[in-house]
């Protein structure tokens, strides 16, 4: 009975080993650490990311508005430029259209300038546009179609004061050179 003792203590040891070792973990080193370092910087490049989107879209955004800005104020201009001519001063009032202008704007008021001069001169024209509303009909890349509402007083040598005149016209606006200027003007209903 003593062996047996001795023989269960010998085949009980060896499972009391095995218990402690089971219950002992390897240590664990840098694996949670690498872990969470690697779990912090895919968070840090998706912030990034996101911040240069948001970023990029702000930017961008902001560009498609300066260009608006640029288009509504050349129709703008153009629309007083166009409605605003005064005899004393034809000449200038002239190359103020001209400067504002490109294609076939520029090039038929171009080819009608004296005629346009001639006339104005003759009566004694004077007019004076003032824009009452305004705004971007339709936008594609570098050109816009701008409608503007002008009010238009107008007096000739020798005739009675006439009442002014309201039009409304569409001016087909084009970014050239990084400068807006107008290339067609239609008369809107």
């Amino acid at each position: 009975m003593a062996d047996d003792a001795a023989t269960a203590e010998l085949t009980e040891l060896p499972a009391e080993v095995d218990d402690d070792a089971k219950t002992e973990k390897a240590p664990r080193g840098p694996a949670p650490v690498r872990l969470t370092l690697t779990i912090g910087l895919v968070i840090v490049a998706a912030l990034i990311g996101l911040v240069g989107w948001v970023g990029l879209r702000a930017h961008r955004a902001h560009e498609a508005q300066q260009q608006r800005t640029l288009f509504l104020q050349a129709g703008r201009q153009s629309a007083v430029n166009l409605t605003t001519v005064d005899f004393r001063e034809v000449d200038a009032d002239v190359q103020r259209i001209l400067a504002g202008a490109t294609g076939d704007l520029y090039d038929n008021f171009s080819k009608r300038s004296q005629p346009f001069i001639d006339v104005v001169l003759r009566t004694q024209s004077k007019s004076a546009g003032t824009v009452t509303e305004a705004g971007i009909e339709s936008q594609s890349g570098d050109r816009a179609e701008v409608l503007v509402a002008v009010t238009v007083h107008t007096s000739n040598a020798g005739a009675a004061e006439q009442e002014p005149h309201a039009w409304r016209m569409r001016l087909s606006v084009l970014k050239v050179g990084g400068v807006a200027k107008v290339s067609n003007v239609e008369f809107v209903r």
